[in-house]
Parts: structure tokens; C-alpha cells; sequence
């Protein structure tokens, strides 16, 4: 019953105000207006096992 309960609780999410809260609604950060080399930047991060920082993201800037 326990669990019953729960997974009420859990279904009971409202979605459709997801955002909601938000200032201006944006899900991310408005972009810079710089292109990159996703795949290589990407690839670069997979082997460091970390985020790339600014200075070596700018590294892949076109």
C-alpha cells in the first residue's frame, strides 16, 4: 500500500507548467552568436573525462 502511495505521488507531476518558473522561460543560456567543432570539442572532453573550460573550448572556435 506503501507503494501504491508513491507511485500516485510520483504520476502526480504537473508538466505543463514546466518552466514556469523561469524568468524568460529559456530552457538554456542564449547562445554566444561563436561556432564551433562539436564533434572534435566533444571528442577532447570524452578523453580529459571532464567539462572543457572556456580557454580550451575557444581552442575549437571557427
Amino acid at each position: 500500500m506503501i507503494i501504491a502511495e508513491r507511485t500516485e505521488k510520483l504520476n502526480s507531476i504537473d508538466y505543463e507548467s514546466f518552466g514556469e518558473e523561469m524568468q524568460d522561460g529559456r530552457l538554456t543560456e542564449p547562445s554566444d552568436g561563436k561556432k564551433y567543432r562539436l564533434r572534435e570539442a566533444i571528442l577532447y572532453s570524452k578523453r580529459l573525462g571532464r567539462p572543457l573550460t572556456d580557454e580550451e573550448m575557444s581552442q575549437f572556435e571557427i
